[in-house]
């Protein structure tokens, strides 16, 4: 999915800067406002936003999914709460 998506074999989900994560990783309003919750109630920095966008991502693609939805933002969001 990745390769299609950036239609390289070279760029990757963990790989994007926030700039590209922006254009490529488009959220639903709903979810963005769900994500923006998240990053306001854990206290997360940018930097911590965009890591989380990049593993719901992965999830998704994974999940064969086309979009980014709240199942699998949660699903980041708790292997980001689980780290030391």
């Amino acid at each position: 999915m990745q390769r299609n998506r950036y239609e390289s074999g070279s760029k990757y989900n963990s790989s994007l800067t926030s700039q590209e994560a922006r254009s490529y990783l488009a959220l639903s309003p709903t979810v963005r406002q769900f994500l923006e919750t998240a990053t306001s109630r854990l206290n997360m920095s940018a930097r911590s936003y965009f890591k989380t966008l990049k593993v719901a991502r992965t999830i998704a693609d994974l999940d064969g999914a086309t979009d980014i939805d709240i199942p699998h933002l949660s699903e980041a969001l708790q292997y980001r709460l689980k780290s030391p």
